[in-house]
């Protein structure tokens, strides 16, 4: 092979090779443009997944479960007796509607917005052999119906009593509302009582009653 040859066939050489390296680095952009592409789809897949599965919430108030014996002493201010219908609104861990439930053969219910503590409180209410009388629901307490409850509990903050008075002041007259530590700001509680815990620590309940007149008092 002459000198001429042999400088062609290695032009022919590096030609090829350039072509096999450009079309490779064509293949590895497709291959990485796929990749991306994938990640993407699957990324919004996820989250869709995740949207379905995961109802958010946020809670009003943080979950701090009232003492059995303050429980008591609710009870005995709101005067429960068998012809009641309880709610708690923020029920926690169920506790409260259990108790009427066992002590007063009422129907009792409980709102809350945790899942966690509605698991729970389904739990304790069929270790309580209740669960024909308790019910528990998932819900925001400013849009759950609770107009049929004779005695209201409540275990929440200020802000969150005077955004609920409004529809408390529009159930039945002589509903009971009971509510432990916080007032409903110019509404004037019936009944103020001071509790000493087992720990030594005050508790304070207070206790309405819806007026006749319920929102007329307070326009």
């Amino acid at each position: 092979m002459s000198i001429q040859d042999q400088k062609a066939v290695t032009v022919n050489l590096n030609a090829d090779s350039k072509k096999k390296e450009h079309y490779q680095k064509r293949i590895n952009m497709r291959k990485s443009t796929i990749l991306f592409g994938t990640i993407i789809i699957l990324g919004c897949w996820v989250t869709t997944v995740q949207a379905q599965n995961n109802t958010p919430f946020v809670l009003d108030v943080p979950y701090v479960p009232t003492p059995d014996a303050i429980v008591e002493e609710m009870f005995r201010l709101a005067e429960v007796d068998g012809d009641d219908i309880l709610y708690d609104l923020g029920s926690g861990d169920g506790r409260i509607p259990i108790a009427a439930a066992r002590q007063f053969g009422i129907r009792a219910v409980g709102v809350e917005l945790n899942p966690a503590r509605i698991k729970e409180a389904k739990e304790n209410a069929l270790v309580a052999e209740v669960t024909d009388k308790v019910e528990f629901f998932e819900e925001d307490i400013f849009e759950f119906d609770f107009s049929e409850a004779t005695v209201v509990i409540m275990y929440l903050f200020p802000e969150v009593n005077l955004k609920l008075r409004p529809k408390i002041l529009q159930m039945k007259p002589g509903t009971r509302i009971i509510s432990h530590k916080y007032t409903m700001g110019d509404w004037e509680p019936e009944q103020t009582k001071t509790v000493t815990g087992e720990n030594g620590k005050e508790h304070k309940l207070y206790l309405w009653r819806v007026p006749a007149n319920g929102l007329a008092e307070f326009k």
